[in-house]
């Protein structure tokens, strides 16, 4: 593989998180001088930032929607080292600097998905950047996708918490997580009792599985570069689709007493559900 160091650790893809190492490390296109050219070139709804210090239990996802009015991205990476800015870019790979990087990283996850027998072909893959301050902190969240967590500049710790586990995320809150229903996860810091933390250095990767709670917080030492190649399979996509399912079937369900039978149990039951979650919202594009 052209990016990742072979491991048998591959083995359990989207059901443990697991470290291995990258080979990326002085890839041109993280330079931080690097970034500084292409993130203000990149279209403006691709980087998003923050200039407060985030903490977990905050909504991860709502803080990016709008972005400092006091304070444009040049100014922000100038004075990361500094100051509590936290940057994420959402698809690199649109800059020819980046669009090299995302194909051989894309190559290498399809080598390990075929290794692992779950298909041929990533379902959109995109790269994902972040750039943060000493100290800074990612909120506990959850994703819809699988993660390869690469690490380039500073250090980190990455807890991360059991697949499906309802002692961290109940199942109805991932059900709405998934369906965009709600995005801020109830969050309190006795949970962190079920969680593995990953200490986390330039040169390492590190899987996190489709919808496991995780949260991070960088080193005080320096600034923290970081990239994700973010994907799905098709027993992701399933999952995804299954779990939107049962999000609008409890509220029916509830209404006698019952509720969905949980998601990644039976694969036959998850598929019917993944059927027909995307067979209601194919009529209804078509009926807009």
């Amino acid at each position: 593989m052209q990016c990742f160091e072979n491991s048998g650790a591959f083995a359990s893809l989207d059901r443990d998180a697991f470290k291995f190492q990258h080979k990326l490390l002085g890839h041109p296109a993280l330079s931080l001088e690097n970034l500084a050219q292409v993130l203000p070139a990149l279209p403006k709804e691709r980087v998003m930032y923050s200039m407060r210090k985030l903490q977990n239990g905050d909504d991860f996802e709502s803080t990016f929607a709008k972005r400092p009015a006091e304070q444009g991205i040049e100014a922000t990476i100038e004075q990361i080292r500094t100051s509590d800015s936290y940057i994420m870019v959402s698809g690199p790979e649109v800059h020819p600097s980046f669009a090299p990087l995302h194909r051989e990283l894309m190559a290498d996850v399809e080598s390990v998905m075929r290794a692992q027998g779950v298909g041929d072909h990533a379902v959109d893959p995109q790269l994902y950047l972040f750039i943060a301050s000493p100290g800074s902190v990612t909120p506990f969240h959850i994703d819809r996708y699988s993660t390869f967590l690469m690490q380039f500049r500073g250090s980190k710790t990455v807890t991360v918490f059991p697949q499906w586990d309802e002692r961290v995320v109940s199942r109805p809150h991932t059900e709405a997580y998934m369906a965009y229903a709600n995005t801020r996860l109830p969050w309190s810091e006795d949970r962190n009792a079920f969680g593995t933390p990953y200490e986390f250095s330039p040169g390492e990767a590190l899987h996190i599985p489709f919808a496991a709670g995780h949260h991070v917080r960088n080193g005080t030492g320096d600034v923290s570069i970081s990239m994700s190649i973010i994907f799905n399979t098709d027993e992701s996509v399933r999952w995804r689709h299954a779990l939107a399912f049962n999000h609008r079937a409890r509220k029916v369900l509830g209404r006698v007493g019952m509720q969905p039978a949980p998601v990644a149990v039976h694969p036959w039951r998850d598929s019917i559900k993944s059927g027909a979650f995307s067979l209601a919202s194919r009529l209804k594009r078509t009926a807009a």
